[in-house]
């Protein structure tokens, strides 16, 4: 089985495709051009990872929402569940870009953060 990806760690964006076994294995691994690329590659095949970032209620500053984000990648797996819990945040003014919101954000180690002052 063939699966490409498009590598996004510098501006060469090249499209690696990965040779995959039954069982899911990486076989082989080509149209890198660095070995950034292959490290890219390989983890986004075994355990992708995305910043969760979103948007959460804000009560007592001049706007009535607050960006935040994750301050490391979560799984892909739990970005659905991160919404979800992110939906019922409620932030109170007065906030500093950098304040943790949700700390241990779903039990995996990272924060929440807001992405601006509130």
């Amino acid at each position: 089985m063939l699966k490409h990806i498009t590598c996004t760690v510098c501006p060469m964006s090249c499209n690696v495709e990965l040779t995959l076994g039954e069982d899911n294995e990486i076989l082989s691994l080509t149209g890198n051009k660095c070995a950034r690329g292959k490290a890219y590659a390989t983890s986004e095949h075994l355990h992708p990872e995305r910043t969760l970032t979103s948007i959460v209620k804000a009560k007592g500053g001049m706007h009535p929402v607050l960006p935040v984000r994750t301050n490391k990648p979560i799984p892909k797996d739990k970005l659905k569940e991160g919404m979800q819990v992110v939906s019922k945040v409620e932030a109170q003014a007065p906030i500093k870009m950098g304040d943790v919101i949700v700390a241990d954000f779903l039990g995996l180690g990272v924060d929440l953060v807001a992405t601006r002052d509130l």
